[in-house]
């Protein structure tokens, strides 16, 4: 099974029919169907590692300021309690914690909405721990690669350039800054050079990097996808673009 990193955007892209959400669909018709997904959300980013062991997990509108429609969106899809005792078994049972609390956040559903509508492959969440450097979490991550002959399909959700400091709130269109095109580009190059340690120490790289990634949780569910890559895994982008002029959409396909 291809892992895969969506630039999940703007929570409004869940119920808008946009140029991302079309391109998201076309990555799923691409895929053969998993058995099961495990999704690292930018949105549970939390100390520590838990994963989702509920039967139902819920969905979570973790948003503010958004029309009433967006907040009316379900996505009811199954969970797993056995791929997430597969999941703390291949990490450490120690080491992960089982959370029957947590659910499904946008990150996930806003995505999934799209790439399986019909809300009926079992879904399970993994958190993002942000008491790790990013190595550390794709060392972790790699421990995940079993899960990719077993039909789960690994999806990271996040941004690759993520700064909402500096994004065009409003309807008008934004030009992109140089910076987050010289860092998307400096990533774009990276991958498919396969230079995927580069990557994981993206914090060395400088200012650009500093005001694309300016907190980690956006930037780290990439480090989950690239860490499955086996030696003749193609690197591809399925979808791309900039919204807002510093969020970018870009998805990165591995196999």
């Amino acid at each position: 099974m291809p892992a895969v990193f969506i630039g999940h955007g703007n929570p409004m892209n869940a119920v808008e029919d946009t140029p991302y959400s079309r391109g998201w669909r076309q990555v799923s018709n691409s895929l053969p169907r998993p058995s099961a997904i495990l999704s690292a959300s930018a949105h549970w980013y939390v100390p520590g590692s838990r994963v989702t062991g509920s039967e139902r997990p819920r969905t979570i509108h973790d948003f503010g300021g958004f029309p009433r429609r967006l907040y009316e969106v379900q996505y009811p899809a199954p969970g797993s309690p056995q791929l997430a005792e597969r999941v703390r078994a291949l990490i450490g049972p120690s080491t992960v914690a089982l959370d029957q609390d947590w659910g499904l956040d946008h990150g996930t559903w806003a995505v999934l909405v799209h790439m399986y509508p019909e809300a009926a492959i079992p879904v399970v969440q993994l958190a993002i721990d942000e008491s790790l450097p990013a190595q550390e979490h794709f060392a972790l991550a790699a421990r995940l690669r079993p899960l990719r002959d077993e039909g789960v399909l690994i999806l990271g959700s996040g941004n690759l350039v993520h700064n909402l400091h500096a994004y065009a709130w409003g309807s008008h269109a934004a030009e992109t800054y140089d910076w987050a095109i010289r860092f998307e580009n400096r990533m774009r190059e990276l991958l498919t050079a396969r230079s995927f340690a580069t990557v994981a120490d993206y914090e060395s790289l400088g200012r650009d990097a500093a005001l694309a990634a300016p907190t980690p949780d956006h930037f780290l569910p990439l480090l989950y996808v690239i860490a499955q890559a086996e030696e003749n895994d193609t690197v591809s982008f399925p979808v791309d673009g900039f919204d807002g002029g510093s969020v970018s959409m870009t998805s990165v396909r591995i196999g």
